[in-house]
């Protein structure tokens, strides 16, 4: 089944065709661009792209796997709006993973990892992942200080992803160099089974974890004396 995975809860704007199959899961094409101004102008002409790698179609594909964040919001619906409506025109699940996920699950080497992403104001979106790669803190926001206290608390030996090369010297940790930004191939593993059993698609609610930046105005200034 060929599958289209998409990411936009960090800077970097990821679309990737992978294959799954009875015997596991293999990419096929995959674009990812660094850019945390552009995720509106460069995911679209991403999916274009691996699409004419591989010489496939929108019709061809079985199932849109996305990344739910968390990240900001402006940045993190691009993804998730381009998914939905893609699944709605074409008639085919949607499945919804966490993005942190798809940075501490690939990072596991039989040690807790700590895996967090730059959430702006001074603090990282993070979590904690056992040795085998399952979740078990998180995802929430903080400053990096109090995730440092966490950290220690789980006994977690190496930290991974941007946000913790933003802030390595509060977190206290050794940080691996990959993988920096959310795996596709790590997302689209990790809802690989429910692929395979062709589970209803999900709703794809994003993990913002905090109000937006931009709010609405609560009330109105007088024009008149």
């Amino acid at each position: 089944m060929l599958v289209l995975v998409v990411d936009s809860s960090t800077p970097a704007v990821t679309a990737a065709l992978v294959e799954v199959s009875t015997d596991g899961v293999a990419v096929r094409a995959s674009r990812c661009t660094v850019d945390a101004r552009a995720h509106g102008e460069l995911l679209a002409p991403q999916v274009d792209a691996v699409l004419a790698d591989v010489d496939a179609r929108p019709a061809d594909l079985a199932a849109i796997v996305a990344g739910l964040g968390p990240g900001p919001f402006t940045g993190l619906r691009v993804g998730l709006v381009t998914a939905a409506t893609m699944a709605q025109v074409l008639g085919i699940p949607t499945y919804g993973v966490c993005s942190l996920d798809g940075i501490g699950h690939p990072a596991a080497a039989g040690e807790p990892v700590l895996a967090a992403s730059d959430a702006r104001r001074r603090e990282v979106y993070w979590a904690v992942y056992d040795g085998a790669g399952e979740r078990v803190a998180g995802p929430d926001v903080a400053a990096p200080a109090v995730v440092a206290e966490r950290a220690r608390d789980l006994a977690v030996g190496v930290a991974v992803g941007d946000g913790a090369h933003r802030y390595a010297d509060v977190l206290g940790l050794p940080v691996r160099e990959e993988p920096r930004y959310p795996d596709p191939l790590a997302l689209a593993r990790l809802a690989a089974e429910r692929i395979r059993a062709g589970a209803p698609g999900e709703p794809l609610t994003p993990l913002y974890l905090r109000r937006p930046d931009a709010v609405a105005a609560t009330g109105h200034k007088p024009v008149l004396p």
